[in-house]
């Protein structure tokens, strides 16, 4: 919004050239961090006392690790904090005519809105198992689908369907159809583990921004034709606004974070952990590094294959493999203090979106 009213005003007053400068992706990628991490920091305190004023608190399982006692009551539903600081920055520093931001847009809050109702029937309704796993999975499903038939059928050159191969210069498959099918599975499959790990303080939150911040320089490389020649990387037409709306996730992550670190203050809720996850996974299909993200985001990987190897191992054998799931809970069992389980994660993941980006140049 505030772009076209620099447009407007560097048409109109030739005299201020300083005008310009908004028509930069690189500085609206910075205003649109400060902007959403302002709206998070400021508008956090009234969130979070709403929240403990309608007693919309955390509910700890009775079979979890005895130090989540402690956290019960806890305001969650923060997600919808994030969301909203990146629906307002989006919405004053990104392009409003490029497809890329809208799709993106509309994919985080719908998820969010799924998120936020399974949130509103377990912790506004009491009812301990939310909104049902069936339309919980249609409603993503539907939203994810929705989201590919429209990337597929405005797909303006071959490249927008191939799946990059990472570390291969000319290595890249053509998915043709089945561009539609794993597009729906790296949007779900994204925000479902994105959620399994939101389980710590400030556990999830710093690896989105991590890996928002990783992926916004993808999607800038490759919207820059000529950084995309050097890096022999596709060139895709109008992806590069998409940094904005992940530098928009990066500062409303880290103004969450202010208040989510331990011990939180609040948590993200379903709300937070779909929605960003849906966004990570979009966003990883439009820049088409989505064998990328599930290097960078390994940590988000771990912790599903430890839900799913649980589950599967117990329905055979009757034995756990783990001593709970997701994988942080194990090593919450084992005497491993919260703070230290969160911080390694965050390293490992560090070292993972390093890798990541050093597919740009070791290919």
């Amino acid at each position: 919004m505030l772009l076209y009213l620099t447009e407007y005003l560097a048409h109109h007053f030739h005299e201020f050239h300083g005008f310009h400068v908004f028509q930069y992706i690189t500085l609206r990628c910075i205003l649109a961090a400060l902007t959403a991490l302002l709206i998070t920091l400021l508008v956090g305190p009234t969130v979070i006392r709403k929240l403990i004023r309608y007693q919309i608190g955390q509910s700890i399982r009775e079979d979890g690790p005895k130090s989540h006692f402690s956290k019960a009551g806890t305001p969650t539903m923060g997600g919808v904090l994030i969301l909203i600081a990146v629906f307002f920055a989006v919405i004053l520093w990104a392009d409003l005519e490029n497809r890329y931001i809208w799709v993106t847009l509309i994919v985080t809050i719908g998820f969010g809105v799924v998120g936020f109702v399974d949130d509103y029937f377990k912790l506004i309704l009491k009812n301990s198992k939310g909104l049902e796993p069936r339309y919980k999975y249609f409603w993503q499903s539907l939203i994810g689908i929705a989201a590919a038939i429209f990337l597929f059928a405005t797909a303006t050159s071959h490249a927008e369907t191939t799946l990059l191969i990472p570390f291969f210069k000319y290595v890249a498959i053509s998915l043709g159809g089945f561009y539609l099918l794993f597009t729906y599975f790296v949007i779900v499959g994204t925000s479902n583990a994105v959620n399994l790990t939101d389980g710590l303080d400030g556990l999830a939150i710093l690896p989105i921004v991590m890996i928002a911040g990783a992926l916004g320089i993808f999607g800038y490389l490759a919207g820059n034709i000529v950084f995309a020649k050097y890096l022999y990387i596709p060139y895709l037409s109008g992806v590069g606004e998409i940094a904005v709306f992940c530098s928009a996730i990066i500062g409303a992550g880290l103004g969450f974070l202010w208040f989510n670190t331990y011990p939180a203050l609040i948590f993200m809720g379903d709300v937070g952990a779909l929605g960003l996850g849906a966004a990570l996974g979009v966003i990883a299909v439009i820049v088409r590094q989505e064998l990328v993200l599930m290097i960078m985001g390994g940590i988000f990987v771990l912790e599903t294959l430890s839900v799913v190897i649980q589950v599967i191992v117990y329905r055979i054998s009757k034995r756990r493999i783990f001593l709970m799931a997701p994988i942080h809970h194990h090593f919450e069992l084992k005497g491993w203090p919260e703070p230290r389980i969160i911080v390694r994660f965050w390293i490992i993941t560090f070292i993972l979106v390093l890798i990541g980006l050093a597919s740009l140049k070791i290919r």
